[in-house]
């Protein structure tokens, strides 16, 4: 089916008409005109290119009753995204061929965003030996992205030697930035706050010592490095070092850590327990600046679905984690662009080329995403309405599971479509299919 989107403001500019068709861009212009197509008012909404997200845990395998592939890609699409990037710590793990491309064709089963599988950095995400990187690459998935996500590869040897292996198919590894023995125990932020509600601490230090070991590291063999949910102001100075040197390395920013700040665990509420934990308010003003001045490359939401037993219950047993995909374009609309921070193009440079870019999405094949809206690229986009505000009701939420931080808050912008390559998967604010 072809689209004629009428009166968008592309990246925030004068209107346009979009004629999307065959997949692709056909035309943008003014007072276009297309028989047979269904047209789109878009009147007062803003065109921008289809969100990536470098970091979303979808669960399946193993554990169906938080998300599923196609509750996940649901959920991705309502936030305006057309490829996610899933993570490897499913059950059984995603460290081999086979359970990469069984994700992919879930993926493609589902049809609602590309799902782009995370190989596993080391085996069973045990962090003792390398697991099949190259088997994972040349897979039907051809995974570049590769993560223990919930993890940290923690031995410097083992970290070298994936650095220097993926370098071979033009890869990178995303590192979960935390050393283990700094944070055994650890509950939240470590500060005044955490010794008076008697929790144990996570210091900023055991993020940050691994990020300078591994940007030096990723120096010395010329590789590709990736840091996953950056949290804290140490952080963004060391990779803002980093890329004084040249080396090749980028960030994300959860939409949470851009957000909420560790009073939220004066609550001990579970839903507000992360990995890592919320910061303090200068933290999240170093996040926002690090991702305004491109220090941070990326917005990733770093979504994280969690059975009812496995969250609603006391903070120490909670596992840690939050739901991202619906909401974290209405969270960078606050923290970025109503401040002033970030403009529409901005926003799509964070949520859109640059990971894209990342992950090797931005090609010009049928998979390619992050591309200018323009004749000629693919048909990847979302519109939305910047003056809409709504409640966060997490009932409502695609996703399978309920674990939501922005539960009850108002939150800017309302995503109205997604297109997938020319093909709805969002209208008017609800799931095609």
């Amino acid at each position: 089916m072809n689209h004629l989107i009428k009166g968008a403001r592309v990246l925030g500019g004068d209107p346009a008409d979009l004629l999307l068709k065959d997949g692709r861009i056909a035309a943008v212009g003014e007072r276009l005109s297309a028989t047979g197509a269904t047209v789109v008012d878009a009147d007062g909404l803003v065109a921008l290119p289809g969100l990536v997200d470098l970091h979303t845990h979808l669960r399946e395998p193993g554990r169906e009753d938080a998300e599923t592939v196609e509750t996940g890609s649901r959920a991705a699409a309502l936030g305006g995204f057309t490829a996610v990037h899933a993570m490897a710590n499913t059950d059984p793990v995603a460290d081999t061929a086979g359970v990469v491309e069984q994700v992919w064709r879930l993926g493609r089963q589902a049809g609602l965003v590309d799902v782009v599988p995370v190989g596993a950095v080391t085996v069973g995400l045990r962090g003792e030996r390398l697991a099949e990187l190259g088997a994972m690459a040349d897979s039907a998935a051809r995974v570049r992205v590769f993560s223990d996500d919930g993890h940290c590869v923690a031995d410097p040897a083992l970290m070298r030697r994936a650095l220097e292996y993926v370098k071979a198919f033009d890869g990178v590894v995303a590192q979960h930035a935390e050393e283990p023995r700094l944070t055994a125990g650890a509950q939240m932020n470590e500060g005044d706050l955490s010794a008076r509600l008697g929790l144990t601490g996570w210091p900023a230090a055991a993020e940050e010592a691994v990020i300078a070991r591994d940007v030096l590291l990723a120096e010395h063999v010329g590789a590709r490095l990736h840091v996953c949910h950056v949290s804290t102001a140490g952080s963004v100075e060391i990779l803002r070092w980093a890329k004084s040197r040249g080396v090749q390395v980028t960030a994300e920013v959860t939409p949470h850590h851009l957000l909420l700040t560790e009073s939220c665990a004066e609550s001990y509420d579970p839903v507000f327990k992360v990995n890592p934990p919320l910061r303090t308010d200068a933290d999240v003003q170093a996040l926002r600046a690090g991702l305004a001045d491109g220090t941070i490359d990326a917005v990733a939401t770093d979504h994280a679905p969690h059975a009812v037993e496995d969250k609603e219950s006391e903070w120490a047993q909670a596992r840690p984690g939050m739901l991202g995909l619906e909401q974290a374009l209405s969270v960078v609309v606050e923290t970025l662009v109503e401040p002033g921070l970030l403009d529409w193009a901005g926003v799509a440079d964070r949520m859109a080329v640059r990971p894209a870019a990342i992950g090797r999405l931005d090609g010009r094949g049928p998979q390619s995403h992050g591309r200018p809206l323009t004749p000629g690229e693919p048909a990847n986009l979302l519109l939305l309405d910047p003056a809409a505000r709504a409640v966060v009701d997490p009932a409502a939420l695609a996703s399978r599971s309920r674990n939501s931080p922005y539960a009850g808050r108002e939150l800017p912008g309302r995503v109205v479509a997604t297109f997938l390559r020319g093909e709805a998967t969002v209208l008017d604010g609800k799931a095609v299919r």
